[in-house]
């Protein structure tokens, strides 16, 4: 069967935007219990100002609190280079830095344009890490569309891009569809032509939101152009909080499930997958999204099983 990696961004994209405080003790059960699930990769979070995303104070906290888990890769997400060398501290070095395609959403997130931080990607590449010991993903938000200026023109992110290559090849770059308002062909097009220039010498997955509702479609034109690794939450959870109006990611058990039922392998046990799903739609005022959630579970889990 052919294999597709899910990557789970519910315990740091999933949790950065629900207003009450989740305890580090939940935060810890859920990335445990995704882990038990079969997913390989994950965000575990982000080591970012208390200020800027209060829901992350406790990061420290977090990693200090988990258990060994030397099968899965432990991504966190840091702003610039100063978040890198907390991160290093913890021994975690696989690292992701989000820079917008947009100065409009860059200096929403992040407090500057995005030549700016591209000059802070090409110091911390250069700089802090010149001996490559860290695993960098560029989280490309607004490659589709900006909450402040409109659609993204493609020619700008693939540009991006390929400024970010001279500092260093073989980064992985995440086409991010920040406010859910990509469409099918837009997502099909912009991951054909990242692949098409850029596919020596940088990988590529794909984020999305599913605002407009086009979330599974998305997925489906990312797998068309060629894409065999997608960002998801458990639940659905998630939203930008510097995107007014983006809603939650791609809920991870609708993406396993559809997957399964297609005959591909993601290597993750849905059954389990739905036990972390059931933590994340517990916690106090999370909005779940997830449509499999909705269906009886001993139907959902035979139905995925048969292929």
């Amino acid at each position: 069967m052919e294999k597709v990696e899910i990557v789970e961004v519910g315990p740091r994209d999933g949790l950065q935007n629900i207003p009450g405080f989740v305890p580090t003790e939940t935060k810890i059960a859920l990335i445990h219990a995704i882990a038990d699930s079969g997913v390989k990769r994950m965000e575990i979070g982000s080591f970012v100002s208390p200020k800027a995303i209060p829901q992350m104070q406790d990061m420290d906290l977090v990693v200090q609190g988990l258990r060994p888990m030397p099968n899965i890769v432990k991504m966190a997400l840091v702003p610039n280079s100063k978040g890198a060398r907390r991160a290093f501290s913890h021994g975690i070095t696989d690292l992701e830095m989000v820079i917008s395609m947009t100065d409009g959403h860059n200096n929403s997130n992040v407090g500057r344009p995005t030549s700016e931080s591209l000059a802070d990607l090409e110091y911390l590449l250069l700089e802090v890490d010149p001996d490559s010991k860290l695993n960098l993903r560029i989280g490309l938000a607004t490659s589709f569309h900006c909450p402040f200026e409109g659609l993204t023109p493609e020619t700008k992110t693939l540009s991006n891009i390929e400024k970010m290559l001279k500092f260093r090849n073989g980064l992985e770059f995440a086409l991010a569809d920040t406010t859910g308002m990509a469409t099918p062909q837009a997502v099909k097009s912009l991951a054909q032509q990242a692949i098409k220039h850029f596919g020596n010498d940088a990988t590529f997955i794909f984020h999305g939101h599913d605002t407009s509702g086009f979330g599974i479609a998305n997925i489906l034109a990312g797998l068309e152009a060629g894409l065999r690794s997608f960002d998801t939450a458990v639940a659905g959870l998630g939203g930008c909080p510097y995107a007014p109006g983006a809603s939650g990611n791609i809920p991870s058990e609708d993406v396993v499930y559809l997957l399964h039922r297609m005959g591909m392998d993601t290597g993750i046990d849905l059954e389990k997958l739905m036990q972390a799903s059931d933590i994340a739609a517990s916690i106090p005022t999370a909005i779940e999204a997830s449509h499999v959630r909705k269906m009886p579970r001993e139907t959902a889990l035979s139905l995925a099983k048969v292929a």
